[in-house]
């Protein structure tokens, strides 16, 4: 219908027909013997300490200070029950109101009292409850919640058997069981568990109209936006709904229309399509704007306009090859949005709080804000881990990350056959369809993490690992749903093997894990890696003092390693061989002689891989369509796979990220005897018009070759060039023809545009340099500021490799940079609290003995 039939009568007034009330305060929780209380008419007795709602008794026995994340291994919150409550106050219901008693997520087998009667018991983390309470609330309410052992739950004996074993966790019957695994996996996620009301709880209050479904399928056709809608809505106590309207405003304008209304089976239903005229696509941040459109949806009744639902949309087209034909298991993931070929980079999402999972409004933001200004277009939820919030999904929709959402299941053989555990799957997954299907950021729907590798690994049959579950139940669900993602029945899968990485979608640790050389990233023809680059990467000075401190990298230390159980290695062991490989260092004798060089070159040497490896896959030549970090943040302080640290500050490897995955980057790949290859990719939707220059130097000072060219890279595009071509003659650029020493031990090729340094990146076709004196390196640095805002200005004579700042209470922005011979960088300084005050500090290089002081500026 035309918009004009969505204008609102000037008679009718507007209110909202629901109200959502958080029951948040005064709760506290204690622990008990495995079934001593029934019920919660015996508590009084417990020690109770104060408790967080949203939130897990781990996170209430932290801010208790009973215990700290460094003991993660101390803490078995399985072996006893756990009680949450706290009292409220509510007006009664009055007639023709409905209230609900929300429970957003209880981990894990739970039961709910409210005045002292039960009124819900649940076996699942991950499903949502809406309990009527209107007849049971009173003016004062108590409020109870058991989570109960789950260790005396998972011990008996459970058929049917598992056809395969994992290692991932320490009980198999958590198979049963639907909650998260991270928390019980000992090697890399060792605690705690997850327990108690994680998701929170409200009361839902409705008047007149209950809106029990809405459905938001947007959709580009050409250049025109189009929404279709579908909505369930009941009247309570005899309301009358005269009409549904749907209105839409953002940056293609104002639109709306009515929908039309059907009753059946006591429902009200309306379906219909919204059309917008040269609608604004939403795209993913680092190939265009996230334009988004905000979606009301009211009813007239009773003579008033009542507001039922508030959304926001976005239109895009998706597409996961360059024809239809492409198939993802054979081929991989080669994402198109909008028409426009996307290269997928970004990481695993690790919780903003781990130990309380309920993370504050800020703390997300501040996360996912970490992931784009990395450059990080999407983030995976693993199936190790719990679905997300709304907040979570909305953040991602604005800042223009894609999400790839894998269901709750991990290795494991689930026990599908079982009819009540079959039922709660679908319920989930429906659950969790209706919240996300709609949103642009949602790209991939993954029926799980490694079920598939996991039982071809025992070595049996893989399509066993698929079966019925992940092969039709799901599918099916997810089909029904009518979203508009690509569904992947396991990561990884595809080939003769899941695991192989020139197939379909992988896991790939040949760099990493297995030691691979850095050649084996061209070798094994990786179409998506689905998870890649586990290394052991260590955090900056504040976060390696959490962990134990640089003087003792002992038992504490270790601790936080990650591990694959079983082996007689961890990666902290992966990320030596690098070090040796790449600094041609002992690992164990600077350790043992210098912990804090030892670090630093550590630190470097996960950022200068990752760079590497996404250089790799980046290039137009390559067949890989993305990858994704094994993770985003740490779980405990010390050397976890994150490139965050367990507070989510930036490690080194993060900075190197940055430089590596920005939409606009130039870098250099090493092509053995065909010399070294220069690339720049421009993924903005604007022509970039740049100058590149390449410059040689020897004895890392004098530029003994330069070519310089103006480039015009079209929007979303790249271009690549031979670096002997640019210079115009032989300089046996890779050092691989050998016919004597390299002519130059560094080769630097960089974006400039009108306002200085766009990208820059470095390669060395020898080795490393040597460590200097800062008289003979010529480093220094001066602080610039302007009113509010501080930068630091680097500069060197010498070439200074891996300059670090160490400013108090501030982080630099692009921090473990590179200064080329002669060269500055200009840093941005951020502020880490409201009241820090930059007092100086020093920089650090790789390449430098000792530090050189910086001095601020009055």
């Amino acid at each position: 219908m035309s918009p004009a039939d969505a204008s609102r009568p000037a008679a009718l007034a507007v209110s909202r027909a629901e109200r959502v009330i958080a029951v948040s305060e005064g709760w506290e929780c204690a622990g008990s013997p495995p079934g001593a209380h029934a019920d919660p008419g015996t508590l009084e007795h417990l020690s109770w300490v104060p408790a967080e709602v949203p939130g897990t008794v781990a996170g209430a026995l932290r801010a208790a200070g009973i215990w700290t994340p460094d003991r993660a291994r101390d803490l078995d919150l399985d072996t006893e029950d756990w009680w949450f409550r706290t009292a409220f106050d509510a007006d009664e219901a009055h007639a023709g109101e409905e209230v609900d008693l929300m429970l957003a997520g209880l981990a894990t087998v739970t039961e709910t009292y409210l005045n002292g009667e039960l009124v819900h018991a649940g076996e699942s983390m991950f499903e949502p409850a809406a309990i009527p309470v209107a007849g049971r609330l009173k003016r004062h309410n108590e409020l109870a919640i058991c989570a109960r052992a789950l260790a005396p739950l998972l011990a008996p004996r459970r058929k049917p058997r598992a056809r395969w074993r994992t290692r991932l966790v320490a009980e198999a019957n958590l198979r049963f069981v639907r909650t998260m695994l991270l928390g019980r996996a000992p090697g890399f996620a060792p605690g705690p568990a997850p327990v108690g009301p994680w998701g929170g709880v409200s009361l839902r209050r409705r008047e007149r109209v209950a809106l029990d479904a809405l459905t938001l399928r947007p959709r580009l056709e050409g250049g025109e936006g189009v929404l279709a809608v579908h909505a369930r809505v009941r009247t309570i106590a005899g309301a009358d709904v005269a009409r549904l309207v749907l209105e839409l405003d953002g940056p293609s304008g104002a639109h709306g229309c009515e929908l039309a209304l059907e009753s059946r089976d006591g429902l009200l239903i309306a379906d219909g399509e919204l059309r917008v005229p040269d609608a604004a696509p939403w795209w993913p941040h680092t190939h265009g704007e996230p334009a988004l459109h905000e979606v009301r949806l009211d009813a007239d009744a009773d003579g008033e306009r009542l507001e039922l639902a508030r959304r926001r949309v976005g239109f895009r087209a998706l597409a996961f090859g360059a024809d239809r034909a492409q198939e993802i298991e054979r081929d991989g993931i080669d994402l198109h949005v909008n028409g426009v070929r996307v290269f997928a980079r970004g990481a695993l999402w690790t919780p903003a709080d781990p130990v309380a999972l309920a993370a504050p409004a800020d703390a997300l933001r501040a996360q996912l804000q970490r992931v784009r200004d990395a450059g990080m277009n999407i983030v995976r939820l693993p199936g190790t881990g719990a679905y997300q919030t709304d907040a979570f999904h909305d953040l991602c929709d604005e800042l223009g990350i894609l999400v790839w959402q894998d269901l709750m299941f991990a290795n494991l053989d689930y026990p599908v056959a079982d009819d009540t555990f079959r039922a709660a799957v679908e319920r989930e997954a429906r659950t969790l369809l209706e919240r996300v299907g709609g949103r642009p950021s949602l790209a991939v729907v993954c029926g799980n993490s490694e079920v598939e590798q996991q039982a071809a690994m025992f070595g049996v049959e893989p399509s066993l690992g698929r079966g019925e579950l992940f092969g039709e139940l799901l599918p099916r669900i997810v089909a029904e749903a009518d979203i508009d993602a690509a569904w992947l029945p396991s990561a990884p899968c595809g080939g003769a093997l899941p695991f192989r990485p020139d197939r379909g979608v992988a896991n790939y640790f040949g760099v990493g894990g297995y030691r691979r050389p850095l050649t084996d990233v061209r070798f094994a023809a990786v179409r998506f890696a689905s998870e890649c680059l586990a290394l052991s990467n260590v955090p900056d000075e504040a976060g390696v003092e959490r962990a134990g401190g640089a003087d003792g990298l002992g038992e504490r230390w270790k601790a936080a390693i990650p591990a694959d159980a079983g082996t007689d290695w961890d990666f902290e062991d992966v990320r030596d061989h690098y070090l040796a490989l790449l600094f041609g260092a002992d690992p164990a004798g600077l350790r043992e002689s210098d912990p804090g060089r030892y670090l630093e070159l550590s630190r470097a040497v996960s950022g200068e891989l990752m760079s590497e490896v996404f250089g790799e896959w980046r290039r137009a030549g390559s067949p890989c369509g993305g990858g994704l970090i094994l993770w985003l943040r740490d779980l405990l302080p010390g050397a976890g796979w994150g490139v965050l640290d367990d507070e989510g500050a930036p490690k080194a490897a993060y900075h190197h990220l940055a430089r590596a995955l920005a939409p606009v980057c130039v870098w250099t790949t090493d092509e053995g005897l065909a010399g070294v290859a220069v690339h720049v990719a421009n993924d903005r939707p604007t022509t970039l018009g740049a100058l590149l220059r390449v410059d040689l130097y020897s004895d890392f000072e004098r530029r003994v070759g330069d070519a310089r060219v103006e480039v015009e890279i079209a929007p979303h595009s790249q271009q690549t060039w031979d670096l002997e071509d640019l210079l115009g003659r032989f300089v046996d650029a890779s050092w691989a023809y050998r016919f004597g020493p390299p002519a130059q031990d560094l080769i630097v090729a960089t974006l400039e545009g009108s306002s200085g340094i766009v990208s820059q990146a470095f390669r060395f076709p020898a080795a490393r340099p040597a460590v200097q004196g800062p008289a003979d390196l010529g480093l220094r640095a001066r602080i610039v500021r302007s009113g509010a805002d501080a930068r630091i200005v680097i500069a060197s004579r010498r070439f200074a490799y891996g300059v670090r700042v160490h400013a108090a209470g501030f982080e630099a922005t692009g921090d473990a940079v590179s200064i080329e011979p002669g060269g500055e960088r200009t840093l941005a300084l951020r502020a880490l609290s409201p009241d820090a005050e930059l007092r100086g500090g020093h920089l650090t290089a790789l390449n430098l003995a000792g530090a050189v002081t910086i001095e601020a500026e009055s």
